[in-house]
């Protein structure tokens, strides 16, 4: 459920779209559903030692890209609950099964302490990261799960630091249109309504909390859910 931020909150800090997120039980499950979707196969990307994960990396035009992320089984245990929810396996093959794959997004900020200031009940607090020699911060629940359930987006802040796209494979997929259907559109679009976003989802009506991107590939137009 989506609370109504607080009036002492009512500055709009400016968030970008950064990367789409499919949380999967596993690496492997989760490249062969991008496959299903897009007809591309997304390279490995990087372990984050810091956090026990593991993920797959695409790029989709600009500065915005995929993720495909997962508990690493060889990865270490951290001292805190990680990111994307993984902690909670249980919870995130429920909503695989469910077909609800493409759980969220994550913007990126350029001051994460004003856009936290009064919203860590949505966004978690700031975690510096990695833990031994950080180079950015971000915001996670104090229980790991995802922000709203998802509904809102994780945050990021590079320190100033731009995303090397280059070392991140290009394989012709475009982002051209995010939605988001849920319960309760009207509570997530005054949420989003509260921040000046460049590309934030378009909500909709829906029996539950479910995202579509369309994806143009070199194959033509796709949904990836």
């Amino acid at each position: 459920m989506v609370e109504a931020i607080p009036a002492h909150a009512s500055k709009r800090p400016s968030l970008h779209l950064d990367h789409l997120t499919v949380i999967a039980p596993s690496l492997a499950e989760g490249v062969a559903h991008v496959r299903a979707c897009l007809d591309l196969d997304v390279p490995f990307g990087q372990r984050h030692a810091y956090m026990g994960t593991h993920n797959h990396l695409l790029q989709l035009g600009g500065s915005v890209y995929l993720e495909v992320v997962a508990l690493d089984p060889e990865g270490h245990v951290p001292g805190r609950p990680r990111w994307f929810g993984l902690d909670d396996q249980a919870g995130v093959r429920r909503a695989w099964d469910e077909g609800r794959r493409l759980r969220g997004w994550v913007a990126r900020t350029d001051d994460i302490d004003a856009v936290l200031a009064g919203r860590e009940y949505i966004f978690g607090r700031k975690v510096a990261l990695p833990f031994d020699d950080p180079t950015f911060d971000f915001a996670i629940p104090d229980n790991g799960s995802l922000p709203g359930d998802g509904a809102c987006p994780s945050l990021i802040d590079r320190r100033g630091k731009a995303r090397f796209m280059a070392a991140m494979a290009d394989l012709g997929a475009r982002l051209r249109a995010i939605t988001l259907e849920s319960p309760d559109p009207a509570a997530i679009q005054r949420l989003y309504d509260a921040f000046a976003i460049d590309t934030p989802p378009v909500v909709g009506p829906g029996p539950a909390l479910r995202y579509r991107a369309s994806i143009e590939t070199p194959a033509g137009m796709r949904e990836l859910t």
